[in-house]
């Protein structure tokens, strides 16, 4: 269960589709676990992720001149957050399948805005959300900083193709250290709506997904894509 931002955007609508591309060993971790992974926010490949637009730092470089605890609280705070991206199309994408697979043996989750927020576990020990990220130009646009979240919830132009929305965990308040990431409880069978099997697979490996599916309890559709399918002419 995911607690409820006024100050977050997220889609009105609860059947927006949203999806998560992964391999098969990190797929099975997550049916085996009952655990969704989350990344550090430091460790992503964009270093700019949980920072600041120029405008907005310029701001908070004025306000640290008498209180530098503040810039070093900001700065320090994305050694506690960690996001799990999933990319908001009513399609599976061809460019996804390319970037977040790196062979032909990747899956798909396909969910829904509605599925994530049912999916997540109450937590007592750490904040959770769910937002959609806003694409801004860096150098000229501002980030608000009035909510602790907003600056992992904007992100650079140039990664506008990832039409993103993400589950958000604070850890600040709390003990835990986060190394790599994070893994969270989730309800497996509402988190999954469909399952996609990479359009250049071969058979044996649908029915393996099939199989492994099955074996380990659970029954969602799992089909494969059709990106690959035969022309008609």
């Amino acid at each position: 269960m995911y607690l409820n931002n006024p100050n977050i955007i997220l889609p009105e609508d609860q059947n927006t589709i949203v999806w998560k591309y992964l391999d098969l060993s990190k797929f099975l971790n997550l049916l085996l676990s009952k655990k969704l992974f989350m990344s550090r926010s430091d460790k992503f490949e964009d270093q700019y992720e949980g920072t600041f637009s120029e405008p907005t730092f310029e701001e908070i470089k004025k306000l640290s001149i008498d209180n530098p605890d503040f810039l070093h609280y900001y700065k320090t705070h994305r050694e506690k957050v960690a996001i799990s991206s999933w990319h908001i199309n009513e399609y599976e994408s061809f460019a996804m399948w390319q970037i977040f697979t790196q062979n032909s043996e990747g899956l798909a989750i396909q969910s829904t805005i509605g599925r994530l927020q049912k999916a997540l576990h109450p937590e007592t020990h750490f904040t959770q959300y769910i937002g959609e990220v806003n694409y801004i130009d860096y150098k000229k646009e501002y980030i608000p900083f009035d909510d602790m979240f907003f600056p992992f919830l904007f992100k650079r132009k140039s990664f506008q193709y990832e039409r993103e929305v993400r589950i958000i965990s604070d850890t600040s308040e709390s003990s835990i250290k986060l190394n790599d990431g994070l893994k969270i409880s989730v309800d497996i069978n509402e988190l999954i709506e469909k399952i996609y099997i990479h359009p250049k697979s071969e058979n044996w490996y649908k029915k393996l997904v099939i199989d492994l599916v099955r074996q380990l309890g659970f029954d969602f559709q799992i089909e494969k894509s059709d990106l690959e399918s035969d022309i008609l002419i």
